[in-house]
């Protein structure tokens, strides 16, 4: 399987970022770690080696990249509106520099997007954003809702990086021309999933707004773990 390690200095950051690519050709898949996870952990933890043989192949392209998780929500030695800014500095990385490289190393027009957990939610709030971008999206054991982060603060950061509360409002017909027809959703939670009620929510908003979406909701007692997301990633990328 051809693996790849890249990093170089991210203007929009200030800082380096690292990122570890797959396989060789087919559909380019952004890769969010978990919270405060790093861009080797969904290798690490097996998530690669278990569709491994789509990478082999040249049907899939992975490209795990870092988070900022650590200097953003999770940073509580600033204020709530700093944690914020440091999201939307991260989003200017992924649209300016990682997203414009993953597009450049196939033939790809779009890209698809997953993680677990943490990085379930970035990988919803940042199709949601730009479902232009995003063809396929997969939350496995997604957690949406960031009031958590935010201390009893809230400005238009947060409201607009917070899926729960932005969707309901969604009126851009070119956003939910894309969601609706040309993007695939799918929120894949376990029934004993910490974050089940978070994914039904969500759903139940995706369905107001008439955006087509697969809430799958694993029974035989799974939870939040990376053995079921192993078995997720089989599902819904092998």
């Amino acid at each position: 399987m051809h693996r790849e390690y890249h990093k170089w200095f991210s203007p929009a950051l200030g800082r380096e970022m690292e990122l570890l690519e797959f396989g060789h050709g087919g559909q380019p898949v952004l890769v969010f770690p978990t919270s405060m996870g790093r861009f080797w952990d969904y290798e690490e933890r097996g998530m690669i080696a278990s569709v491994g043989h789509q990478y082999e192949s040249g049907r899939l392209r992975a490209y795990c990249v870092d988070s900022v998780d650590a200097e953003s929500w999770y940073n509580k030695g600033v204020h709530p509106a700093e944690r914020a800014a440091r999201h939307l500095q991260y989003e200017r990385y992924l649209l300016e520099e990682a997203v414009p490289f993953i597009l450049g190393r196939g033939d790809a027009a779009r890209i698809a997007a997953t993680g677990c957990s943490f990085g379930g939610y970035h990988t919803i709030n940042f199709t949601l954003k730009h479902p232009e971008l995003v063809n396929h999206a997969v939350s496995m054991g997604g957690a949406f809702d960031i009031h958590q982060f935010l201390s009893g603060h809230y400005d238009d950061n947060c409201y607009f990086n917070c899926p729960p509360d932005f969707l309901p409002g969604l009126s851009d017909d070119q956003d939910l021309e894309h969601l609706r027809h040309h993007t695939r959703l799918v929120l894949a939670t376990g029934e004993s999933d910490i974050c089940l009620a978070e994914n039904r929510r969500l759903s139940g908003i995706l369905a107001s707004k008439e955006i087509p979406h697969w809430l799958d909701v694993w029974a035989g007692g799974a939870g939040h773990d990376w053995r079921w997301w192993r078995q997720m990633a089989q599902k819904f990328f092998g």
